[in-house]
């Protein structure tokens, strides 16, 4: 089983966006030194929720300070990149972190990037099957062109090259159904729960079969084969207790100026979020707690849906030294016992 952490570059108010960035990097190091096998970083625009605009070159940067530990993206942002463009960056860090790097893509939302970046709406709602089939040309043949609605260019090699395969960030049916049909590993939100997330496995998993339990023509992951990414909340005290009162204490203050910098391109209106009633949510059904429930946690995840490869997200707490001893206290207490404990694929 892997287990890694998620770096959402939070930007807690107070907090300059550069010391946010710099501190990020450090929480890379502290987890490689801790014994984490990943360390995975978001991307967002024009928003203190996460002070990273390019998940890329965080992760160049990291991939610099670290020997070990593989560094992915989670995500960068498709439908405001140019796949060709991403791709390229993909294949750079891959050859420069001597193969430690995977690149997680995602749809992202209706935002005020598409207008900001001259994608434009359609990228978002339909043309994210397009581009996500010129990224996976791009990084399998080391060779593409393009004659699609979106997309239309001659043939060019893709220098340097390299072979990857792109993680999906699913949060709806209509990605995970794109997902599934091109055989690309999900990542899963922390915003749904164990049961939410297995239904999504087996809902991946029927898209990819035929009948008769036939695999189709999709190289999809079979659950348990280190495909799939399950995302969570994990911060580790001495009680739970203690653990879940220092993250409603300390989430909100980022959580509610944080999620307020989604702005709709097109005047939609949004959906305003009980910011408390989540940090419940995420406290409840996430590993947050002592070392004991962790482990637990962690394990329910595994067994409940069959995905072997974990990422939490440690900065909850909002103070940077108290999650560098976060990340340090989960390589020591849990990490060990998740790894003796885990579940067979």
């Amino acid at each position: 089983m892997r287990v890694g952490v998620f770096l959402v570059a939070a930007g807690f108010p107070g907090r300059d966006p550069g010391r946010v960035l710099a501190d990020t990097v450090e929480l890379v190091v502290a987890a490689e030194e801790a014994g984490f096998d990943d360390a995975w970083v978001a991307e967002h625009h024009f928003m203190t929720y996460g002070v990273c605009p390019s998940a890329t070159t965080l992760a160049a940067v990291a991939i610099g300070r670290t020997s070990r530990i593989g560094l992915g993206t989670a995500v960068s942002v498709l439908s405001t990149w140019h796949p060709v463009a991403l791709a390229e960056q993909a294949a750079m860090l891959h050859h420069l972190s001597g193969g430690r790097f995977t690149l997680g893509v995602g749809r992202g939302g209706p935002w005020v990037d598409l207008e900001v970046f001259g994608t434009g709406l359609e990228r978002f709602e339909r043309a994210f099957g397009e581009s996500l089939d010129v990224l996976v040309r791009a990084l399998s043949d080391g060779r593409v062109s393009a004659e699609g609605e979106f997309f239309r260019f001659r043939e060019v090699d893709l220098v340097p090259a390299a072979r990857l395969r792109p993680v999906v960030a699913c949060t709806s049916q209509a990605t995970l159904e794109l997902a599934a049909r091109r055989g690309l590993p999900m990542l899963l939100g922390m915003h749904v729960d164990d049961r939410e997330k297995a239904a999504a496995v087996a809902a991946y998993d029927a898209l990819c079969r035929g009948s008769g339990g036939r695999v189709a023509a999709c190289d999809a992951p079979r659950p348990g084969s280190g495909g799939h990414v399950a995302a969570a909340v994990g911060h580790v005290a001495d009680s739970t207790r203690q653990a879940v009162r220092e993250l409603k204490e300390a989430m909100p203050r980022w959580l509610e100026p944080g999620l307020a910098g989604y702005v709709p391109v097109d005047g939609r209106g949004r959906p305003a979020r009980d910011v408390p009633a989540y940090v419940d949510f995420l406290t409840r059904v996430h590993p947050v707690g002592s070392a004991d429930r962790c482990v637990e946690a962690i394990l329910a995840t595994a067994e409940a849906t069959g995905v072997r490869r974990v990422i939490l997200m440690v900065e909850g707490i909002g103070d940077h030294r108290r999650a560098v001893e976060n990340v340090r206290r989960l390589g020591a207490e849990v990490l060990p016992r998740v790894r003796t404990a885990a579940p067979p694929p």
